[in-house]
């Protein structure tokens, strides 16, 4: 198997859609249906994750854009009408769960709301009618109310109607924010949007990580100095694990290297190249293969399981260092993760991802994809793959 070649990658797009599509159309109560088991089967049809309608959005709007499938565009119409009429609350923003079209949690999310910018800008890019002035709108209430100009960053989450900022900050909601950011910069050829990312990327990657080392930690006080205790006796909570979160150093060299191509300074290959370097070689286990996920403050590993997104996530990031250094060294270690991830991770028989895996790599459970899951990432990873091909000029591997 060739994993490097254009082909590959757009067949792959293609089989993970054909396993939601259609199954994943509420025809019922609009959206999308958000949870399945690996054979397909509808495992709850009623809860509705603000990242899941988001992330169904963007792999709708990427399949789309990549095959002009008509079929889809409608997908992500119908997923965008349901994010504007029954996610979107009379204060503007955008309820985190809901149970049918019932509000179940209205926590205003940060990490939320970047997936809302995110769906905006990708349904631009699909030519999708008033996803622009969305992207536009979406990035205003984010302007209004999350935004904090004394730290450059986004605060992370609080009550509905905007009320009591929680103390809590995170890098996880700014680096999915530095994402959205760039999309919407590419759908757009706005400036904010190119801004905004690079400063995100600036703050999170180079001046925060003066007092982790150079190593990108999760969690922050309200004055922006590291929690070395948040979560720390739930280190497997789903968005915010306790430790250094391996995938997102890798995360954060694939944005860096598209930051790179539109406002190149030199300091963001190199610390790109240094994040990757050093997450693969902690992370990757030797005995098993596979990737570990999160680390201790001291270095030590700490949660041994692999998860499907880290995966996905190193692939794409290997790939664009590899494009972007000819250092054949990144495309080993692309064929070495694609190599484990297509033998684990990718179901053959019924399509999509797995989720997670534990260190011998087995299956926890059938459900593949829970609420806010989607297989967004594999999507984006060979999307990112394919865009950096064409960037660099590669006609093929």
């Amino acid at each position: 198997m060739n994993f490097q070649k254009q082909e590959f990658l757009l067949d792959h797009i293609k089989e993970i859609i054909s396993f939601y599509h259609p199954r994943c159309i509420d025809k019922e109560l609009g959206g999308y249906i958000h949870q399945f088991q690996d054979d397909g089967s509808i495992d709850d049809p009623m809860t509705k994750h603000l990242v899941g309608t988001c992330r169904f959005i963007y792999i709708y709007s990427i399949s789309y854009i990549t095959f002009k499938d008509p079929e889809h565009k409608d997908a992500a119409e119908l997923g965008l009408k349901f994010l504007r009429e029954v996610h979107q609350q009379p204060d503007g923003g955008f309820a985190w769960l809901l149970n049918g079209k019932q509000v179940k949690d209205d926590t205003r999310y940060c990490y939320g709301h970047a997936f809302v910018l995110l769906a905006a800008a990708v349904a631009t890019k699909a030519q999708i009618q008033g996803a622009r002035e969305f992207t536009s709108e979406v990035y205003e209430i984010l302007e209004k109310n999350f935004w904090d100009k004394n730290s450059e960053l986004y605060v992370d989450e609080m009550e509905k109607d905007w009320k009591n900022i929680s103390p809590y900050r995170g890098q996880n909601a700014n680096m999915h924010m530095c994402e959205a950011m760039l999309s919407s910069f590419e759908a757009t050829k706005e400036k904010k949007y190119l801004d905004r990312a690079y400063t995100l990327a600036k703050r999170i990657c180079l001046d925060l990580t003066k007092n982790t080392g150079g190593l990108i930690w999760e969690h922050f006080n309200t004055d922006w100095t590291p929690d070395w205790d948040y979560n720390k006796n739930d280190p497997k909570h789903m968005f915010k694990p306790y430790g250094y979160n391996l995938g997102h150093s890798i995360e954060w060299a694939k944005l860096l290297l598209i930051l790179e191509r539109y406002k190149p300074e030199a300091w963001m290959l190199d610390t790109a190249k240094k994040l990757f370097d050093y997450a693969i070689e902690k992370s990757w286990d030797k005995d098993n293969e596979g990737m570990h996920y999160t680390l201790t403050p001291d270095g030590e590993i700490l949660d041994k399981d692999r998860y499907y997104w880290v995966l996905a996530e190193t692939f794409a990031a290997a790939s664009l260092i590899a494009l972007r250094t000819k250092d054949k060294n990144y495309w080993s270690w692309y064929d070495k993760v694609w190599e484990f991830s297509y033998k684990y991770f990718v179901d053959h028989k019924y399509g999509g991802w797995y989720r997670i895996l534990d260190p011998d790599n087995q299956k926890y459970s059938s459900l593949k994809s829970p609420p806010s899951k989607t297989d967004y990432h594999p999507i984006g990873a060979c999307y990112e793959t394919l865009e950096a091909m064409k960037y660099s000029g590669l006609k093929d591997r």
